[in-house]
């Protein structure tokens, strides 16, 4: 066999049979170059030269233990920090079975590495190894940089818009396919991969969004959700902004949104807060944004970074003693709006106002019902301190507003009520308050200061202790699930419950919820 320069290639064979004392003074006589000739043929001569190369190239890549590398893989891991550079094995492909485990060996790792990144903004950079081939079966936008008509052949590319640790978890799940997530960089890494279009873990990170969305950073997460425009985050992150409204306007993430986020949740007409509270949240992110702008929060400067967004705030829909203890000596009203708007409040004939004058609609609470008969009895329904208790469960997210709870079978009476929202013994929410009894079988309605989010899947404990009227109605024949609307529930007894309330009967007959 004879190849392109007609030398015989039978050579090759013949020089991988020879003993390894003549590959030894084969080897030493390359070392001389041109110096001395050699009795091999050419073609063994390459052979023989290319050997000592990869030896070479070995010693590099896969340093031997008993020579001094220690400093020279902190100067690496100081440089690239977490780089994969741990291969100790020349065979190291035979270790891993399978092409996704030797691909992911290949993650953040110098081997064979063909381009590098320089990932972070100017001062918290880190230079990340990359192998083009990998990254553009993971990514089209990688494709078109390095194999498209227009690519460019950089051996370093600077990325200063994207976070290391979250570039790192998009290579990760091009490289090893297993998503890394953690709330910490979990928007920064839905960045990378919207600029990289890698859908699956764009996906995976709006999930992991929606698992973690409370009130605290709902506010942020809208604002973010229709910068990424994801239709379904955006609306979850309604869904906990309406039914947990003033949470999230006090939040401390309300103050870190843009003006057209502001404006979108200010003319919100489901929001479930009391307009005073929406006041007292703009004011609060006015003088974040003056902040922000490097200008005094003067009252002037609020006024002025609230722009027209202050006239989508209901001011004559608040109650009259919010008004004029409040937004009437804010001082970010005019003399004349205020006086205007006292007119509205008392005069017949009510002035013209910029602002919106008709209250906000809110959320209509839903009431799931679980039992299908009430009764009474001379000796039960009786309350001495004991608790009762009912776990239950929801197949979609919910928020729990209060119960309906049973009174007095002997007319009309007063109870006092301590009620409780528990999650695996974590106490989610309560509340002390009273409600008055008229007599009948009718449920009475007792809130929750705060609406209180319901994860689906997951059993809660609701709980109640009572003290009024010993002789109450009580519910009958109790029903594991009830399909309220779009929600199932499901109900189980309580070990907490030390009154005699269960799923067949007791007390606890309504939740009273929005969803």
């Amino acid at each position: 066999m004879v190849d392109a320069k007609g030398r015989n290639m039978k050579c090759l064979t013949f020089f991988l049979m020879l003993p390894e004392s003549v590959k030894i003074r084969s080897n030493k006589s390359t070392k001389k170059g041109s110096q001395g000739n050699s009795s091999l043929p050419p073609v063994c001569y390459e052979v023989i030269t290319l050997k000592a190369k990869k030896k070479k190239m070995t010693a590099e890549i896969f340093p031997n233990k008993k020579s001094s590398t220690t400093t020279t893989v902190q100067q690496f891991q100081q440089q690239n920090l977490n780089n994969n550079n741990t291969i100790q094995s020349c065979n190291w492909q035979g270790l891993y079975p399978t092409i996704r485990e030797r691909n992911s060996v290949m993650f953040n790792n110098e081997l064979m590495a063909d381009v590098h990144f320089i990932v972070g903004p100017p001062g918290g950079t880190q230079r990340l190894p990359g192998h083009r081939y990998v990254l553009a079966v993971g990514s089209s936008v990688f494709h078109a940089m390095f194999y498209g008509e227009l690519a460019e052949d950089q051996d370093e590319i600077r990325i200063p818009d994207v976070e290391p640790p979250s570039f790192l978890a998009m290579l990760k799940y091009i490289y090893c396919d297993e998503i890394d997530l953690c709330a910490d960089t979990v928007l920064a890494t839905l960045y990378a991969a919207k600029k990289y279009i890698v859908p699956h873990l764009a996906r995976a990170c709006v999930n992991f969004l929606e698992t973690s969305l409370s009130a605290k950073n709902a506010c942020v997460l809208l604002s973010q959700s229709c910068l990424f425009e994801e239709p379904d985050l955006t609306q979850r992150c309604w869904e906990v902004i309406d039914a947990q409204a003033e949470l999230a306007l006090k939040s401390e993430g309300f103050c870190d949104i843009d003006a057209q986020t502001l404006e979108s949740i200010l003319q919100r007409e489901t929001l479930n807060a009391k307009e005073m509270v929406v006041f007292e949240a703009a004011l609060a992110w006015a003088d974040a944004e003056c902040r922000r702008r490097e200008m005094a929060p003067t009252v002037e400067n609020k006024r002025k970074a609230l722009g027209d967004a202050l006239y989508l705030i209901r001011v004559p829909a608040m109650a009259l003693d919010d008004f004029a203890n409040g937004a009437a000596q804010s001082g970010v009203l005019t003399l004349g709006e205020t006086n205007d708007i006292f007119l509205w409040f008392t005069a017949a004939r009510k002035p013209c106002l910029r602002f919106a004058c008709q209250p906000r609609k809110g959320l209509v609470p839903q009431r799931c019902h679980r039992f299908q008969s009430c009764a009474y009895r001379s000796n039960q329904w009786r309350y001495r301190g004991r608790c009762d208790s009912i776990q239950f469960a929801v197949d979609k997210r919910v928020f729990i507003a209060g119960f309906g709870l049973y009174g007095s079978s002997c007319g009309s009476s007063e109870y006092s009520a301590k009620i409780e929202l528990k999650r695996q013994g974590v106490l989610l929410g309560q509340n002390h308050t009273k409600y008055f009894s008229d007599g009948s079988s009718s449920t009475f309605a007792v809130w929750f200061e705060h609406p209180v989010q319901i994860e689906p899947d997951t059993f809660y404990t609701a709980s109640v202790v009572l003290d009024g009227n010993e002789l109450s109605y009580f519910g009958q024949e109790g029903m594991t699930e009830v399909q309220c609307g779009k929600v199932t529930f499901q109900f189980q007894c309580s070990s907490d419950s030390t009154n005699g309330t269960g799923v067949q009967g007791g007390q606890i007959p309504e939740l009273i919820f929005f969803a």
